[in-house]
């Protein structure tokens, strides 16, 4: 006898196998007893006829306390009732672990009792169906990056310096010397993408941000490509495939979570058709002010409302162009026929998740770069080993950085961003 995962069913239908579970709930009518089963992979029922199976099997099932491991044999069938679409009829039940006074039963809890249970919590339905589209965006991210020949970096988490000032970074002692967390491997990449042309990191990134929005996380996962040679028109053209290639994989590989999370998938494939919209940062004002946004002035940063307004008027994610100098960090390249605008891009993503990448086109030049060091407030000695960039075979080159829990919150249509981290660390939390 074949022992399987349940995400197999499909491919062992009229089969008897043994499947290795959690009883995440049951039921029962008197004669049949209903077992909701998950195994990691997916969840699907297990169903028991009593006068099939006997008093005593009958009597074991019934008894199951919630998230009790066990080992379930029986025939598997077609069940076009389900989202999954197959059960099992369950002939045998090998009780492997018990579970005692399972704290998040089926009723509803709130969020903080969830959050303090994070690690059980992982295991309901919704969340499990969140962390599949989480890793085939992961593993959509290696297979685009890895298919148009980028070398992946990993730049260091400990840095002496930050691209963007020390004021939300978390610090600590190195060895008697002022270290910080990552908040970017933006400049290291820079670094490697002269030595291997096109490159990209995906790792942790850490922002010491006292916000509580529902967008923001302290500790958050990042893709960022760097690439010699590449001027921003071909890096928005790289960005808006990348998300189209990301949102058409979860299509094709994770309908069943789709489903559990109840997704528009036609929404979903409206916003793989290219190219995405792209106005100016300057447009973008314009829009607002036209439309009672009357808070807004030419210089200020766009908030939550103000993006989620931009990008629903267009109904697709869209690009906003070249924003201010004042707001943009020193490494962003001077528009050329303008000196109060950079040549950067936010990708705004629609239904108000706000921004999930951001990029542009880097400064090339030693001495525009060391005066807007000066300008920021750096400390130059920080940075005189980017500097040498400047100096051995400077070339155009851009980059972009894309929010992973902020796209799988857009991606899942869910409504707070702490859902798309297995176990997220959040203001004031970092339990468990």
């Amino acid at each position: 006898m074949k022992t399987i995962q349940i995400i197999d069913s499909k491919n062992h239908v009229g089969e008897t196998v043994k499947i290795g579970a959690w009883v995440a709930n049951k039921r029962s009518s008197g004669k049949i007893a209903f077992l909701q089963l998950r195994d990691g992979t997916a969840y699907f029922q297990g169903v028991l006829v009593k006068n099939e199976v006997g008093e005593e099997l009958f009597d074991v099932a019934k008894n199951l306390p919630q998230e009790t491991s066990v080992m379930i044999t029986g025939e598997i069938r077609e069940d076009t009732r389900s989202k999954f679409g197959y059960e099992i009829g369950i002939t045998g039940i090998e009780v492997v672990g018990e579970s005692h006074d399972y704290p998040i039963t089926p009723k509803e809890h709130g969020i903080d009792f969830l959050m303090d249970h994070r690690h059980l919590w992982l295991r309901s339905s919704k969340q499990h169906a969140v962390m599949q589209v989480r890793n085939e965006l992961i593993r959509a991210t290696y297979e685009f990056f890895n298919d148009r020949d980028f070398i992946k970096i990993d730049p260091p988490i400990l840095t002496g310096s930050a691209p963007e000032g020390t004021t939300e970074l978390f610090e600590t002692d190195y060895f008697g010397e002022p270290a910080y967390l990552s908040q970017t491997g933006q400049l290291y990449l820079e670094a490697a993408a002269m030595a291997f042309g096109k490159v990209f990191s995906f790792g942790p990134t850490f922002r010491a941000e006292k916000s509580k929005t529902r967008r923001h996380l302290t500790e958050f996962w990042m893709m960022e490509p760097e690439m010699a040679f590449v001027s921003q028109d071909e890096s928005l053209e790289i960005q808006e495939e990348y998300v189209a290639f990301m949102i058409t994989k979860v299509l094709e590989n994770c309908d069943y979570a789709l489903d559990v999370l109840e997704r528009d998938k036609d929404l979903l494939k409206k916003y793989t058709e290219l190219p995405f919209p792209r106005i100016s940062y300057d447009e973008a004002v314009e829009l607002l002010q036209q439309n009672g946004f009357e808070d807004i002035t030419w210089g200020d940063d766009f908030g939550s409302p103000h993006e989620t307004f931009i990008a629903n008027h267009f109904e697709k994610p869209v690009f906003i162009l070249n924003y201010p100098k004042s707001m943009s960090p020193f490494y962003m390249k001077p528009h050329p026929t303008r000196e109060d605008v950079v040549i950067r891009a936010d990708l705004i993503a629609p239904e108000g998740y706000g921004e999930i990448i951001g990029g542009s086109e880097r400064a090339i030049g030693y001495d525009y770069i060391v005066e807007q060091i000066e300008k920021d407030g750096l400390d130059r000695k920080d940075y005189e080993w980017y500097l040498d960039l400047q100096k051995y075979g400077p070339v155009p080159h851009s980059g972009f950085g894309l929010g992973l829990e902020r796209t799988v919150t857009w991606v899942c249509g869910i409504d707070h961003v702490r859902e798309a981290s297995p176990f997220p660390r959040l203001l004031h939390r970092i339990y468990p």
